[in-house]
């Protein structure tokens, strides 16, 4: 049987069919990658966009809900669950408010100190009969005895009555006629007179300054005094109080301390005890606090 293809014709007839068989395969690859490469061409753009309108899409806030919102910025039916905005205060310092001087009923247990105030305290008026009742107090509380029997025997070793005698009955004089000097002065003073002048007869603690400043603000009470309206006056209670009380002491006293003279230096005497009363009022504060310890 004779060959299909023979000799050197049917040699180069082969060799173009491999090549016209690997043109086309070649042509084919060739057509393949340009389709995919306009494909890229055409599509790709597209996509970008797409991608960049997505992406602006999420990128823009969705609506806030109403809780989310401010009551000022959404409508009144969504107040409910909105949120109310709070702002923040400034912190402010708190503005120190002024120490006050707190008075006992007593000055070291033995003096009575009912009628004194506390610094920085303002009381309602005191009535005639809440008057009598500080001079009640002021007159029969146990410190009251005590504070007699120190000034008895203070007056019994100064010998400042020789009239009154010397050993214990001349102390049991002493005693009792300072103890009634005492109470007489202290109704004149606190209850009696007040209530006559409509003035008030405690004593109001500065408890504000330096020590010169509250000892004339002290001395100073012995002259003036506060009315039941809360205003300033002359002191009738205390200037006008103690000369009653001198003059009455000439009742029971010795013939020998009856005189003006006397009866005037009798008055004296419990003015200068006034002024003195009204310092250890006034200091009896700081010096509980800072020497007793005590608040």
């Amino acid at each position: 049987m004779k060959p299909w293809l023979g000799g050197d014709t049917g040699r180069a007839k082969l060799r173009f069919l491999t090549l016209e068989t690997t043109l086309i395969q070649r042509a084919r690859t060739l057509i393949r990658i340009s389709s995919a490469l306009l494909a890229a061409l055409v599509f790709l753009p597209a996509a970008t966009w797409a991608q960049a309108s997505a992406s602006g899409k999420t990128s823009v806030q969705s609506p806030q809900s109403p809780s989310n919102l401010d009551c000022a910025q959404v409508p009144r039916k969504y107040w409910p669950t909105c949120k109310i905005p709070v702002q923040e205060q400034p912190e402010e310092t708190p503005l120190q408010e002024p120490q006050t001087k707190v008075q006992t009923k007593r000055m070291l247990w033995v003096v009575p100190n009912f009628g004194a105030v506390n610094s920085n305290t303002e009381l309602p008026p005191l009535s005639a009969r809440g008057k009598f009742e500080l001079a009640f107090h002021d007159s029969f509380d146990y410190s009251s005895f005590t504070w007699t029997a120190i000034e008895a025997a203070q007056g019994l070793g100064l010998s400042s009555d020789p009239e009154l005698g010397t050993g214990i009955s001349g102390y049991g004089r002493y005693y009792w006629h300072l103890y009634v000097d005492g109470v007489s002065g202290t109704y004149f003073t606190e209850a009696i007179v007040p209530a006559l002048t409509h003035e008030d007869p405690r004593y109001y603690t500065l408890g504000e300054g330096g020590i010169w400043h509250r000892t004339v603000y002290a001395l100073s009470r012995t002259i003036l005094t506060k009315t039941d309206s809360g205003g300033t006056t002359f002191n009738w209670s205390e200037v006008g109080g103690n000369a009653l009380e001198a003059a009455l002491s000439n009742a029971y006293y010795p013939a020998q301390e009856r005189t003006a003279s006397q009866t005037f230096q009798n008055w004296g005497v419990q003015m200068e005890s006034a002024a003195l009363n009204n310092i250890a009022k006034e200091f009896w504060p700081d010096f509980r606090r800072k020497v007793l310890r005590r608040k």
